[in-house]
């Protein structure tokens, strides 16, 4: 699959959204599914606040940052420009990228999904945090199913035990579903397989849930050059920042 020229300057930027909007939806039609249950998650890492409104004014609302510091150093500045639309969006921002402890209560408050949770002292801090602001806070469980020792993330293996615990012994957290990061691959093909693994991961861990399974609902995978197969492979969350903002960007730990 080919993902087509990308453009850079700003009055691309809902051109581009358009683009990504219409793969979505062909995506979406290949599985059998709506592409309205999808939802893109514009990701705005080295991004200006100035870009960043222009993804709201095209609609995309969900954005997400890889690092705390970043989203702190943008966040006031995107409302402030927000809250001077005519339409005042309601913007959802994600926290994507690896997390660590001491900086959970920075992040409390104004992120609407935590999805880089790999491990029980993290989320054990997040539910500390949560229940002093009066929680709970939405979380996913990041997985790495490729086993790569430069990304976060833990085994599939040990994702039903983890998942347990934070629903047994954590109620300021409410675990929503599960993130995977996978190899960069030139051909998205390679690694469709690591998709469905972690799909039919996140599918056993639904099924288990039985009546609560409703609202284990998330499954983030797929970023700008394999967010197509991540669809078809059951991603209800696609994580994209380069096919929509231009090739400023890095990618790093896979995650955009």
């Amino acid at each position: 699959m080919k993902t087509g020229a990308l453009k850079s300057d700003m009055s691309s930027i809902s051109e581009n959204i358009k683009e990504v909007r219409a793969r979505i939806a062909s995506a979406a039609k290949r599985a059998g599914r709506r592409p309205e249950d999808i939802t893109l998650v514009c990701v705005t890492k080295t991004r200006t606040p100035g870009e960043i409104c222009e993804a709201l004014k095209a609609g995309e609302f969900n954005l997400g940052e890889n690092r705390v510091q970043e989203l702190m150093e943008k966040y006031d500045s995107v409302q402030y420009i927000a809250d001077s639309m005519a339409e005042k969006p309601n913007i959802k921002w994600n926290l994507i990228g690896h997390l660590q402890r001491n900086k959970v209560k920075y992040a409390i408050g104004k992120v609407a999904l935590i999805h880089s949770v790999d491990s029980f002292r993290l989320a054990e801090e997040i539910n500390a945090r949560g229940m002093r602001t009066g929680g709970p806070v939405e979380v996913l469980i990041q997985v790495n199913p490729a086993g790569e020792a430069q990304k976060s993330g833990i085994a599939l293996s040990e994702c039903d035990a983890l998942a347990n615990e934070i629903e047994g012994r954590l109620p300021f957290v409410k675990l929503r579903g599960m993130m995977a990061v996978v190899p960069n691959a030139e051909d998205p093909e390679d690694v469709r397989g690591y998709y469905r693994e972690v799909r039919s991961m996140f599918d056993g861990l639904a099924k288990k849930r039985g009546d609560s399974r409703a609202s284990f609902d998330q499954l983030s995978m797929g970023m700008t050059n394999d967010f197509e197969v991540a669809i078809e492979e059951g991603a209800t969350v696609v994580r994209v920042g380069t096919a929509i903002f231009g090739s400023r960007y890095y990618e790093t730990e896979g995650l955009i």
